[in-house]
């Protein structure tokens, strides 16, 4: 996905002898042959890389993405009737923002939306766990979040946020239209200003065997939900 998206610059690549015709072929399809595909071997690039990285032989060194703004956001989708949104309040673990990308790109979302501090860079990790959404869905760093929250409303975003203990199901809110939908992080969930700043608070129907979801299983559920009407 990195190598077919044209915004992608890459540096360099390195690659196993298993997977480098692959990797090859895909810079074919992608008309971006001037990129050289270096060998490596899996210890070269256990080395090279983070512990415990799983790379599936291969490695790309790259520039980062050029960054979306709110306000390029909005004015870009400013006749859409129809957009989603994910905000991710103090969300830092890249696993799981990475998974929130990729069931962005399954259902349709436009945006995953994190404040510039306490969230997650766009590193390999993320990348990886987002598997090819990275490159598809915007993610954009919008400074102060609850001023994001404002743009986003006043740009007619309902804004909806995720909390157990809220008196309505998402699907009982029926949102339609411009939607965001709010969530906070892995322990603390949404912050007191973030919450007083939605629109709603919704949650999902759970059965009392469990207390809460993942934040990216709940994304997901939360995406679908949106997706299916």
């Amino acid at each position: 996905m990195a190598i077919a998206n044209p915004q992608r610059t890459i540096h360099r690549i390195w690659a196993t002898e298993n997977v480098r015709d692959e990797v090859n072929a895909a810079l074919a399809d992608a008309e971006r042959t001037d990129i050289a595909v270096d060998s490596a071997g899996r210890t070269d690039l256990d080395e090279m890389m983070p512990p415990g990285t799983v790379h599936q032989g291969m490695a790309m060194h790259c520039a980062p993405l050029p960054q979306l703004s709110i306000e390029e956001f909005i004015a870009d989708h400013r006749d859409s009737d129809q957009c989603t949104v994910i905000v991710l309040d103090q969300v830092t673990d890249p696993h799981n923002v990475g998974a929130i990308l990729r069931s962005a790109a399954a259902f349709g979302a436009s945006a995953v939306i994190v404040p510039d501090r306490h969230a997650p860079p766009e590193t390999g990790v993320l990348a990886k766990s987002a598997s090819g959404a990275l490159e598809t869905i915007p993610y954009i760093h919008a400074g102060n979040l609850n001023q994001t929250i404002d743009k986003l409303k006043g740009a007619h975003f309902w804004l909806a946020g995720m909390d157990g203990y809220a008196e309505k199901t998402l699907a009982e809110a029926e949102l339609k239209g411009r939607v965001g939908i709010v969530m906070g992080s892995e322990g603390e969930g949404l912050r007191r200003l973030t919450r007083e700043n939605c629109d709603f608070l919704v949650k999902l129907p759970m059965s009392d065997r469990i207390e809460s979801l993942n934040v990216s299983n709940a994304a997901a559920v939360a995406l679908y939900e949106l997706y299916r009407k």
